[in-house]
């Protein structure tokens, strides 16, 4: 079945076909706005909300066409968007300069509606790649500096927040200005009369809708240099993040993959040169990703582009998380991700332990199953090592990890390691010294309980937080708990793992003080402890001799955890119930029954599962299947907390389906108990 653009809006520009072409691609399902002149045609573009660009070059002469592509080439990129160009023919000795210049797709010979349809729907699936990887980078990198290009409008408090170098630049910094005072409409009637029209169009779509827009504006006073502003709402009013069209191709287009926004092959090649350049030696891993021909040939090609997108997310949050100064993060084929550590200068490389456990939390990271609209897919890797040697070419490096990684495919087991120093050998990479410190680390205080805090989605206060486990190891550093729980599965240590960070959670929550004492608790029970036989008993001594209310915990059963034995998850949940504790789905939606919990288990909330949540800033289908999850648990009478939300766009779409609280990074990462009630505090001297 053909998937429609179901009234996307779509630019067009076209000086003697502008009515002709409108009708075609409004037969072919979309809703055009259309110019014959490239005077302002970039506002035109940002204005009308488009993320394809039409652009008509048919008979222009080559410079004309090259001028035409160029007017639009900024504003496509700063969007996220994709531009197809119609040519007389694509063999012409100019056609390559209109892809250098931004043309992203072309179409040449007799247009009619089939062929447009074709080409406009292979467009748009760049560009809708494009503006997820984009925007998510944005968000997560949202600029509050003081030297920035930034501001805010808070509409509760009906305060708008300029900064100094955005108003300086605005020509705003005049004596006795005051921003404080001013409102939204102020700051539009700053712009030159010619460009108010489109930002007051984006600021609707913005305030109406809860949906990014953005619209672009001369510099006042400066005419030819141009600003484009992007609009990202969040649940107490939006922001804007402005950027400057240089009126030129970035010099580093290049070095972008355009799928994920990770460096590309040729970005990690200038990158490792300058890395050996400046003495510092990296240590480089190649992760593959194992059959996933069989995704595409499962699913179709436009679900595995959004799996490779979202290991693409997790590989950069993971790499981020550890804390590597300047790391390098690219995609170098369809199915490679690389990962560069640098070395500090003078000290050789970085240590290979600390790549091998960078390997294995990987490896396990991607294993998490993945949420893709109506799918749970599985993906599996493995992972090549090797570290730069003296005088090393970039490519050299390269070819040495894709030969440490063709042994670990080799190996056969889908999660292997191997490490290839020399081009002539290779090791693995095993676990026997992880598997026998983990053993050492309960009794040595290694393993650490931080809490994540859990905010109510109404007053945007700490209600309660999820207790989870840090594995301090003295060799290789901070373990997180996904690869803790991989490595204890392996090793037959789950059981005495899992008790140990429970007592950990407890005790520690018991000694909170009173600042806290309004907090619930949350802590995680696996599969391998409801399959204990007296769980339930050891459980609650180990509640009762902590001294922690029951009242006040709550336990959660991951997803996966419950798919073995519905009933008897039930019947255990049913019990923790009836002894005073609150039970709850946690990883919801990455299960395969999941309607058949809402319906068999007695719960008190559920947790959305991040990668669930996060669809939310998806397409329109992925706001529906996520709002769907909501309305079906509130319906039982269900609270629903929102995992891992990272961006205010997601808050406010989240907030509107009707999710009633939220964890992650935007507000707090997790925290030790002491940090914990400086947060408190902090809230309370703001109330």
């Amino acid at each position: 079945m053909t998937v429609e653009p179901d009234g996307l809006p779509l630019f067009i520009l076209s000086v003697g076909q502008r009515d002709q072409l409108s009708r075609l691609a409004a037969a072919a399902g979309w809703k055009p706005v259309a110019a014959r002149s490239r005077d302002r045609a970039e506002s035109r573009y940002l204005g009308s909300l488009a993320r394809t660009a039409l652009l008509d070059l048919r008979g222009l002469p080559p410079q004309e066409a090259l001028a035409t592509v160029a007017s639009l080439a900024d504003a496509v990129e700063a969007s996220g968007g994709a531009m197809l160009g119609l040519v007389d023919d694509v063999g012409a000795p100019h056609v390559a300069e209109l892809v250098a210049a931004g043309a992203t797709h072309l179409l040449d010979g007799r247009i009619d509606e089939a062929r447009l349809r074709s080409a406009l729907r292979a467009a748009d699936k760049l560009a809708e790649r494009l503006i997820g990887s984009l925007s998510a980078a944005r968000n997560r990198h949202a600029v509050e500096r003081s030297d920035a290009l930034f501001w805010r409008w808070n509409g509760a408090e009906r305060v708008l927040s300029i900064s100094p170098a955005l108003a300086n630049l605005l020509k705003l910094m005049a004596p006795g200005v005051d921003h404080s005072r001013w409102s939204i409409s102020d700051l539009v009637r700053s712009l030159h009369r010619s460009d108010r029209a489109g930002a007051v169009a984006a600021i609707r779509h913005a305030v109406d809708d809860l949906m990014p827009s953005a619209f672009a504006h001369d510099v006042p006073g400066q005419p030819g240099r141009r600003l484009v502003q992007h609009l990202h709402p969040d649940p107490k009013g939006f922001s804007g993040e402005v950027e400057e069209l240089d009126g030129h191709r970035r010099p580093d287009a290049r070095d972008r993959d355009p799928m994920t926004g990770l460096a590309s092959r040729q970005g990690a090649v200038r990158w490792l040169d300058q890395a050996q350049a400046a003495g510092r030696r990296p240590v480089v891993l190649l992760i593959g990703l194992g059959e996933f021909d069989r995704v595409n040939a499962a699913y179709g090609q436009l679900v595995g582009d959004a799996m490779l997108s979202r290991v693409a997310i997790r590989v950069t949050r993971l790499v981020d998380a550890m804390g590597a100064r300047d790391a390098l993060v690219a995609r170098l084929t369809g199915t490679e991700f690389l990962i560069g550590l640098p070395g500090e200068p003078g000290m050789g490389e970085p240590p290979l332990e600390r790549a091998a456990l960078l390997a294995r939390q990987l490896i396990a990271e991607i294993s998490r199953p993945f949420n893709s609209g109506d799918f749970l897919i599985r993906l599996s890797g493995c992972c090549g090592i090797a570290p730069a040697q003296e005088g090393d070419a970039a490519e050299m490096i390269l070819r040495r990890v894709s030969n440490a990684l063709a042994d670990a495919r080799r190996g056969g087991a889908q999660g292997g390691i191997r490490v290839r120093v020399a081009d002539d050998s290779s090791r693995i990479v095993d676990d026997d010294r992880l598997h026998t410190d983990l053993r050492h680390a309960l009794d040595s205080g290694q393993i650490q309980i931080l809490f994540q805090p859990q905010y109510d989605m109404a007053s945007d206060g700490i209600i309660g937080v999820e207790a989870l486990a840090r594995w301090q190891h003295p060799h290789y550093g901070e373990i997180g708990a996904g690869a803790l729980f991989a490595i204890a599965e392996r090793s037959d240590f789950m059981l005495p793992l899992s008790d140990h960070i429970h007592a950990r959670a407890l005790a520690e929550a018991a000694a909170w003080p009173e600042a806290l004492g309004g907090l619930r608790l949350a802590v995680n029970v696996t599969a391998a402890d409801i399959g204990e036989p007296d769980f339930l008993k050891s459980f609650l001594n180990l509640v009762d001799e902590s001294g922690f209310a029951r009242e006040r915990l709550t336990v959660e059963l991951t997803e996966s955890g419950l798919v073995e034995n519905l009933a008897s998850a039930a019947l255990l949940l049913s019990q923790l119930r009836d002894a005073g504790l609150a039970v709850a789905v946690d990883d919801f939606g990455t299960g395969y029954s999941s309607l058949a919990y809402l319906k068999s288990l007695p719960l008190d909330y559920l947790k959305i599962d991040s990668s669930i949540a996060k669809d939310i800033t998806g397409t329109g289908r992925d706001r529906i299947i996520v709002r769907a999850i909501i309305d079906m648990a509130r319906s039982l009478g269900l609270g629903v907390i929102a995992e891992g939300v990272e961006t205010e766009q997601q808050l406010a779409l989240l907030a509107r389906a009707g999710a009633t609280a939220y964890q992650g990074f935007l507000r707090s990462p997790p925290v030790t108990s002491e940090m914990l009630a400086r947060l408190v505090s902090a809230e309370a001297g703001r109330a």
